[in-house]
């Protein structure tokens, strides 16, 4: 398949060997109360993608290809959380501190489940990453290359942090990646912009970028 108006040049893609990977769309960043809003940013800026990134995931469904999810997510011991990452900031809450939402970012907690509008369903791959890349200490990589798969397409938040972190790593690995620009999003509207303009610079550096739209159109079909 080819995606034509994919930016800079087309994008081409084989729906068997590609893999749709939705970054942390988790209720700690997207919902009011989690740890996105204790650091003082307006989670509305990322709720706004939701049903771009939900008319994304059922068309994929549809067509049979591999779906992954990743959450930020920590041991309740915190043994995978460095003081490096644990002390910085300002947040009212700290990693596994006690929460609206359980302990943030701890696996199993309420507020580090998938938002219901993008839960996984049986058969899709959930990856609990401890670090902003989705391939940082987690089995990703093994499982996409026993799975075939070749090519990745990006959704998911934020923009420039753990979307931009998991694209590089994926882009090092040797993977083809495109970007859906309506279904990735910041708390800093101007980051995300200045990141999609990095990974898809020099001639797709770092990958591809497109939106949900041409996506769609070009799966209608399969």
């Amino acid at each position: 398949m080819q995606l034509n108006q994919a930016q800079p040049f087309p994008y081409n893609f084989d729906l068997k060997s590609t893999a749709l990977v939705i970054i942390d769309m988790q209720r700690d960043f997207i919902e009011p109360g989690g740890f996105g809003e204790t650091l003082g940013n307006d989670v509305a800026l990322l709720q706004a993608i939701v049903p771009a990134c939900q008319a994304v995931l059922q068309a994929w469904r549809r067509t049979g290809g591999l779906v992954v999810h990743t959450r930020e997510a920590h041991r309740a011991d915190l043994s995978d959380c460095p003081p490096a990452k644990l002390n910085r900031g300002k947040p009212d809450l700290r990693i596994g501190d006690m929460g609206a939402m359980g302990r943030i970012l701890i696996s199993g907690e309420p507020g580090n489940q998938i938002i219901p509008a993008l839960a996984p369903v049986p058969g899709e791959v959930v990856i609990d990453k401890p670090g902003k890349g989705a391939f940082y200490a987690t089995p990703l990589h093994d499982l996409l290359q026993q799975a075939g798969i070749t090519h990745l397409v990006f959704m998911g938040v934020t923009t420039e942090v753990c979307v931009q972190t998991s694209m590089r790593e994926a882009n090092d690995r040797g993977y083809d990646c495109l970007l859906l620009e309506d279904c990735t999003e910041s708390y800093f509207p101007q980051f995300k912009a200045a990141a999609v303009e990095m990974m898809r610079a020099q001639g797709a550096i770092v990958g591809w970028t497109a939106t949900s739209d041409q996506l769609l159109a070009l799966l209608q079909g399969c």
